[in-house]
């Protein structure tokens, strides 16, 4: 490595093999949930695959949320910020997101430009995230401070970096989508595939699919564009009610165990593979780590 590619960031993800960074160019379409089942079907994917999540919303940070572990504190070490680990002791699902920073959760985040800018160079250097088999990077809507500085702050790595795409079939948010495929084109993120995420209703009682919204606009704008499809997903009630925390948690079930995570962080590793839509998941992961090895090969 050169000494113009030595840099904080460089040296802290040495040991990440690849970095996924989860986009939309529309809010609302799901991209946190995505982001979430990614990392955990990842770290399914394998017995010994680790995973890190970085949520880098940082005006509406959701993924302590969703897996469970709002609440938690970030520990600093003497080699860095220490990741709240959604596993506990077995250290395979590592999370950082501004949500812990936070005194009260619902405190807002009023930061223009460069402090969002420094924030995120902070958590890719000084985030102790060790050897990593992928980091799943939770990105805001559109393509504005945020996907700028990741791009900029992780030039000595592109080589490992790709992007995966979601959106809802609607029109509207297919027209947002081909703007954050623009933004990965002008700056040459290799594009793993394309989500239609919301692509149906899961019948809590029959297990039956029923198109609520228009169907097949995300197929149809990745074969339009040369992007593989990675799969549909119906919206799922099982999945709603698991990830959505503040709904389901009862009391105690977000304290932190000693080991590192909470009760609810380790029930939702188990509980989130019983849902309808962990197996159409595990599918969109199986087409995932393919691309990511021939696009790697490919360069």
């Amino acid at each position: 490595m050169s000494a113009a590619q030595d840099t904080p960031v460089s040296r802290r993800l040495r040991s990440v093999k690849h970095i996924i960074i989860v986009c939309s160019g529309k809010g609302g379409v799901g991209k946190s949930s995505v982001s979430t089942q990614l990392a955990l079907s990842l770290r399914a994917s394998s017995p010994t695959a680790r995973v890190g999540i970085l949520d880098v919303d940082l005006t509406g940070p959701s993924i302590p949320r969703m897996l469970g572990l709002d609440g938690h504190p970030v520990h600093q070490s003497s080699d860095g910020w220490v990741p709240v680990y959604a596993d506990g002791s077995e250290a395979r699902l590592a999370c950082m997101s501004v949500g812990f920073l936070l005194k009260k959760k619902e405190d807002s985040v009023v930061w223009r430009g460069p402090k969002k800018n420094a924030m995120i160079r902070q958590f890719l250097s000084d985030v102790r995230w060790g050897e990593l088999d992928y980091l799943v990077i939770d990105t805001p809507p559109g393509t504005s401070d945020e996907h700028l500085s990741l791009v900029e702050h992780m030039a000595p790595v592109h080589d490992r970096i790709s992007a995966v795409l979601v959106t809802t079939p609607q029109a509207v948010a297919l027209l947002d989508a081909m703007k954050c495929l623009s933004f990965t084109r002008a700056t040459a993120i290799p594009v793993l595939g394309l989500v239609e995420n919301m692509s149906g209703y899961v019948c809590p009682c029959c297990g039956e699919i029923s198109n609520v919204f228009s169907t097949g606009g995300g197929e149809e704008m990745a074969r339009r564009e040369g992007l593989t499809f990675l799969g549909s997903l119906p919206v799922d009630t099982e999945l709603v009610t698991l990830l959505d925390a503040a709904e389901v948690e009862r009391p105690g079930e977000s304290a932190e165990l000693p080991e590192g995570g909470s009760r609810r962080s380790f029930d939702l590793l188990e509980r989130y593979e019983k849902t309808p839509t962990a197996p159409l998941f595990k599918k969109i992961v199986e087409k995932i780590v393919e691309r990511l090895l021939s696009v790697h090969q490919a360069s």
